[in-house]
């Protein structure tokens, strides 16, 4: 029988050099995000797919399907270290129900205009959750709950790609239209943090305007981060009794589970400082090494053949969005 020392030589043998790939892009995207400015997300995504090859044979197959995967679920779990209830009733009940009401309607219209463009409900599932909660994060989440096929990288690979490239165009026009819609730095905000896809943007587009905006929009922001967890927890359930046929089995991941025990945590100040930077300093890091391995596992080719519908899709959930935000500001009187 083999020792413990055996087996975990084994193992790093089978997962590292995969792993080890994986967050050396992930670090070359740190490096270049840090140096030019575009989202290190973005990076490290098309770093990845340049690398593709390494994923179709050899030694590091494992270790890339583990970071795409374990990986990313740890990531999505920590981001949970981030919220507080706290900050979910400071600004009162009404941005919490904006925040549902942006996610709920979001998905839904993703998922009508889907089928009606021809396209999968579980492609409009994955892209309006995207567009709805928090960008590539979301997308990944969603990916690893949602029945595979023989599309589903590909998939996932063009949400991250279209919610990353339309975020950072909001995160250049969304101040420029608040301002020319005269709203106060509170109003800008809540607007950005309740439309850019992903937290980076946001955080930039906000402090672009000021300090108070800035702040207003990473906590709007937040809000749609902490429904990942109903809304994943949701699909997971839902499609564990589609294919059972019972829901008495269906049990939540851990991942989820972790993210919602580091909020009430993080709540109670329970959480010691410096663990709380560790833990968002290692979810930065394994969501940048997942999109890494998530790109080396899609070829260009197989992303060129979504097709025009999926970007028209993207599109009009990231519209639709805008235009419900919008809306909802304006009747209460911004």
């Amino acid at each position: 029988m083999l020792s413990s020392l055996d087996k975990a030589r084994a193992t790093l043998q089978h997962f590292g050099p995969g792993l080890l790939v994986s967050f050396t892009i992930a670090i070359a995207a740190s490096f270049l995000g840090e140096h030019y400015g575009a989202p290190v997300m973005l990076y490290a995504l098309l770093l990845g797919m340049a690398f593709h090859f390494l994923h179709q044979d050899g030694r590091c197959v494992a270790g890339i399907d583990l970071a795409a995967k374990s990986v990313l679920r740890v990531a999505v779990g920590l981001l949970g270290a981030q919220i507080t209830l706290a900050q979910i009733m400071s600004y009162g009940l009404w941005l919490p129900l904006l925040a549902v009401a942006g996610v709920m309607l979001t998905i839904g219209f993703g998922l009508v205009v889907a089928r009606s463009f021809g396209l999968s409900g579980h492609f409009g599932l994955l892209t309006g959750g995207a567009v709805a909660i928090c960008g590539a994060s979301a997308a990944l989440a969603i990916a690893s709950v949602l029945p595979r096929s023989d599309t589903s990288e590909r998939d996932t690979v063009f949400t991250v790609v279209g919610v990353t490239a339309l975020s950072t165009l909001a995160m250049i026009i969304y101040p420029m239209i608040t301002a020319w819609l005269g709203w106060d730095d509170t109003a800008a905000g809540i607007f950005l943090g309740a439309t850019i896809h992903d937290v980076a943007q946001v955080v930039g587009a906000g402090f672009s305007i000021s300090e108070g905006a800035g702040q207003a929009a990473t906590f709007t922001k937040l809000l749609r981060v902490m429904l990942l967890v109903p809304v994943v927890l949701g699909l997971a359930v839902f499609f564990r009794k589609g294919n059972t046929g019972e829901t008495g089995g269906a049990k939540p991941p851990l991942f989820l589970l972790a993210f919602v025990a580091l909020v009430v945590l993080n709540s109670l100040g329970a959480i010691p400082a410096p663990a709380l930077d560790a833990m968002k300093q290692i979810s930065r890091w394994f969501l940048v090494g997942a999109i890494a391995a998530l790109g080396m596992k899609t070829s260009l080719k197989a992303l060129a053949q979504v097709g025009g519908r999926a970007v028209g899709l993207i599109v009009a959930e990231t519209v639709f969005l805008a235009m419900l935000a919008a809306g909802a500001l304006y009747m209460l009187g911004h």
